[in-house]
């Protein structure tokens, strides 16, 4: 059996990736209160999704036996030079919640159209073992952000976020519909095509 360890405290993001991982056989997916030890706090200080995923995966697999997989994510809207971006869970403030978050975006982009309201999700997922890099992989979903939010599922800016082709938000969306389409999703259906050479 195949130990697979999601690196995060976020709860939603384990969620999703966990799900993503059904239909694997032979693995067991491991979450950092599985532990018997106490996880260290990670400083993401990277300049990009990747270099926050890289550093997350990478001290994390020198407390773990298995294999490790961490995800940085965010939103980049064009008109606003890329931001959110890394900071997109802080956007607001450290500790921000997703009211707050998503309050800030909307009062950037208050006079600006939607034609011009154009954005999209990025996810950088690192794969590591034993202190190093093993791979690491990117998904991105394009959209729009509306003028308010809709719908009660997701979490962040899914609300406020409707992907290119489709008419409702990410937060509209099922779970299961979401985890089709999304860019966690696109970066995990890198990684599995690639799975292959390690378990």
């Amino acid at each position: 059996m195949t130990e697979i360890l999601i690196a995060t405290f976020n709860e939603n993001k384990r969620r999703e990736i966990k799900a993503l991982f059904t239909g694997y056989r032979k693995i067991k997916i491991m979450m950092l209160n599985d532990l018997k030890i106490h996880p260290p706090m990670i400083v993401e200080d990277g300049k990009t999704f990747r270099q926050n995923a890289v550093k997350k995966a990478v001290i994390m697999s020198r407390f773990f036996d298995g294999f490790v997989v961490a995800d940085d994510s965010g939103l980049e809207v064009a008109v606003l030079n890329g931001k959110p971006g890394i900071r997109s869970a802080r956007f607001a403030r450290v500790n921000a919640t997703d009211t707050e978050n998503n309050a800030k975006l909307l009062n950037l982009l208050e006079n600006v159209p939607i034609e011009k309201r154009t954005a999209r999700f990025v996810c950088h997922i690192a794969f590591a073992k034993n202190g190093k890099l093993l791979d690491s992989f990117e998904g991105q979903i394009s959209g729009k952000i509306l003028f308010e939010g809709r719908g009660g599922n997701g979490f962040g800016y899914d609300p406020l976020f409707v992907p290119d082709r489709h008419e409702k938000t990410l937060a509209e969306m099922s779970p299961g519909y979401k985890n089709r389409i999304s860019h966690r999703a696109g970066a995990l259906k890198e990684f599995k095509k690639v799975s292959h050479k390690y378990f």
